[in-house]
Protein backbone atom coordinates (compact mmCIF):
# COMPACT_ATOMS: atom_id res chain seq x y z
CA UNK A 1 0.00 0.00 0.00
CA UNK A 2 1.34 3.41 -0.99
CA UNK A 3 1.90 5.87 1.85
CA UNK A 4 -0.35 8.91 1.79
CA UNK A 5 1.59 12.18 1.88
CA UNK A 6 0.33 15.69 2.52
CA UNK A 7 0.83 16.78 -1.12
CA UNK A 8 -1.72 14.20 -2.35
CA UNK A 9 -4.77 15.65 -0.56
CA UNK A 10 -7.82 17.14 -2.23
CA UNK A 11 -9.51 20.31 -1.01
CA UNK A 12 -11.55 19.45 2.09
CA UNK A 13 -9.56 16.34 3.04
CA UNK A 14 -8.59 16.09 6.71
CA UNK A 15 -5.66 14.01 7.92
CA UNK A 16 -3.48 13.37 10.96
CA UNK A 17 0.27 13.73 10.61
CA UNK A 18 1.91 10.37 11.29
CA UNK A 19 5.58 11.05 10.45
CA UNK A 20 7.81 13.80 9.06
CA UNK A 21 10.67 12.43 6.96
CA UNK A 22 12.88 15.47 6.59
CA UNK A 23 15.78 17.13 8.41
CA UNK A 24 17.34 20.53 8.94
CA UNK A 25 15.73 23.90 8.31
CA UNK A 26 12.54 22.63 6.65
CA UNK A 27 11.85 20.24 9.55
CA UNK A 28 12.33 23.10 12.01
CA UNK A 29 9.99 25.29 9.92
CA UNK A 30 7.33 22.56 9.97
CA UNK A 31 7.62 22.32 13.75
CA UNK A 32 7.47 26.13 14.10
CA UNK A 33 4.14 26.28 12.23
CA UNK A 34 2.68 23.38 14.21
CA UNK A 35 3.17 20.54 11.75
CA UNK A 36 4.13 17.80 14.19
CA UNK A 37 3.07 14.19 14.58
CA UNK A 38 -0.54 13.91 15.74
CA UNK A 39 -1.61 17.29 14.34
CA UNK A 40 -4.90 17.44 12.41
CA UNK A 41 -4.54 19.18 9.02
CA UNK A 42 -7.18 20.10 6.42
CA UNK A 43 -6.39 20.93 2.78
CA UNK A 44 -8.01 24.31 2.08
CA UNK A 45 -6.68 25.56 -1.26
CA UNK A 46 -4.59 24.61 -4.31
CA UNK A 47 -3.34 26.90 -7.06
CA UNK A 48 -4.00 25.94 -10.69
CA UNK A 49 -0.90 23.75 -11.12
CA UNK A 50 -0.95 22.42 -7.51
CA UNK A 51 2.57 23.73 -6.85
CA UNK A 52 1.38 25.73 -3.84
CA UNK A 53 -1.17 24.39 -1.38
CA UNK A 54 -2.79 25.88 1.72
CA UNK A 55 -3.72 23.93 4.82
CA UNK A 56 -5.61 24.65 8.01
CA UNK A 57 -3.18 23.86 10.83
CA UNK A 58 -4.10 24.61 14.46
CA UNK A 59 -6.50 27.42 13.45
CA UNK A 60 -4.19 29.10 10.91
CA UNK A 61 -4.13 28.72 7.12
CA UNK A 62 -0.57 27.99 6.00
CA UNK A 63 0.68 27.92 2.38
CA UNK A 64 3.40 25.36 1.64
CA UNK A 65 5.21 24.43 -1.58
CA UNK A 66 4.31 21.00 -2.96
CA UNK A 67 7.93 19.82 -3.10
CA UNK A 68 8.19 20.29 0.69
CA UNK A 69 5.06 18.24 1.40
CA UNK A 70 5.95 14.83 0.02
CA UNK A 71 8.02 14.06 3.12
CA UNK A 72 5.00 14.29 5.47
CA UNK A 73 3.25 10.93 5.94
CA UNK A 74 -0.41 11.29 6.94
CA UNK A 75 -3.47 9.20 7.79
CA UNK A 76 -6.84 10.09 6.29
CA UNK A 77 -9.57 10.94 8.82
CA UNK A 78 -12.24 12.70 6.75
CA UNK A 79 -13.15 14.97 3.91
CA UNK A 80 -15.51 17.52 2.44
CA UNK A 81 -15.50 20.48 4.81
Amino acid sequence: MEKLTLDKLNIGDTVLIKKINTQGDIRRRFFDIGLIEGTKVTCMLKNSDSSLLAYLVRGAVIAIRKEDLNSIIVEYVGGNL
